[in-house]
């Protein structure tokens, strides 16, 4: 099934991203096996940055689309730029026209394309007014190099802002059963613009996959720092997934599946984006798109997982200072 969340066209009801560099060290064999099953599943939607595993990601998913000179008509590739890295390590926001421009360069590069069909910036530059970012990105939609520009992270107010400059293609956000937030304001003024919603983490970056334990609490990557799965809100939250288990185990569905299913059913607008750095990965998620749930099974789903129910923030709190996302909801 299809959904059209950019002027262009459709992609597909479940998209992509994560193929590499981010939730740890994933194989180059991996990655393209995991590129060409989602391409198998008529999974076309593809999602990146420049920052995954310090532009990995876009290496490999670039290296894939040259294997094949075909594939590239048949994929939507969407990526951000904005992410820095001063001498010292510590990560800042440039969202300059200069800086737009040299990622974009880099982007086009180890994607191996002519143009990014949407382009982000990855956060909101305190520094740098919204308008003056979205025009420098419009210059380059009309330059050939972007066929539309997104959003990532940002609240109603700066939605209407970037709105009023160009048309937006879409708002990547956060939104799954643990992460309503969105639900408040920013959605009304999405679809009242118009502007697709592309949702990542809709497993809760594993934590509602059905597949995580305590064990796991060492896993080398972010959520070593995340209080979602930190002591007893971990306890916590994996009691509300055995719930959920038991509402998806009633329909014969996974864990996974139905949270992905869930995100779809709340809007024709919203396109989920799941995990694909391996390929076993796409088992479940890819088998959401093809569950109706009933609003029986909605009301049991939402009645496993309340809106609201989950303990521990998304980030650590130096992160969510930084998201203009959560001054809006």
């Amino acid at each position: 099934m299809r959904r059209r969340v950019w002027r262009h066209g459709t992609v597909s009801a479940v998209g992509c991203m994560s193929f590499g560099g981010f939730y740890g060290p994933t194989s180059e064999a991996d990655t393209m096996r995991a590129l060409a099953r989602s391409l198998e599943l008529g999974a076309d939607f593809w999602d990146t940055a420049n920052v995954y595993g310090d532009g990995l990601c876009e290496s490999l998913i670039g290296k894939f689309l040259a294997e094949d000179p075909g594939r590239r008509s048949r994929v939507t590739l969407a990526t951000k730029f904005a992410i820095r890295r001063r001498e010292d390590g510590v990560r800042f926001f440039d969202n300059s026209a200069a800086h737009m421009r040299e990622a974009l360069h880099g982007s086009l590069k180890r994607l191996g394309v002519d143009a990014i069909d949407i382009y982000r910036p990855a956060r909101l530059d305190p520094d740098v007014p919204i308008e003056d970012t979205i025009g420098a990105i419009a210059d380059m939609v009309k330059a050939g190099y972007v066929r539309a520009i997104g959003l990532s992270e940002v609240g109603a107010s700066t939605i209407r802002r970037a709105a009023a400059v160009h048309p937006i293609a879409d708002l990547q956000i956060e939104y799954s059963l643990v992460m309503r937030m969105i639900e408040g304001e920013i959605l009304p003024t999405c679809r009242a613009l118009g502007i697709g919603i592309t949702a990542y983490g809709v497993l809760a970056r594993g934590l509602i996959s059905g597949h995580w334990s305590k064990a796991r609490a060492d896993t080398p990557d972010f959520r070593r720092f995340s209080s979602r799965f930190a002591g007893d809100n971990l306890d916590h939250n994996l009691a509300l997934v055995e719930a959920l288990r038991k509402a998806a185990h009633t329909r014969g569905v996974s864990v996974a599946a139905t949270a992905v299913a869930w995100v779809l059913a709340q809007g024709r607008e919203i396109v989920p984006l799941v995990g694909a750095r391996k390929r076993g990965q796409w088992a479940e998620s890819s088998a959401a798109d093809s569950i109706r749930l009933s609003a029986a099974d909605l009301a049991a789903i939402e009645q496993a997982i309340p809106k609201g129910a989950a303990k521990g923030e998304r980030y650590p709190s130096q992160a969510m200072a930084h998201l203009d996302s959560e001054k809006s909801g």
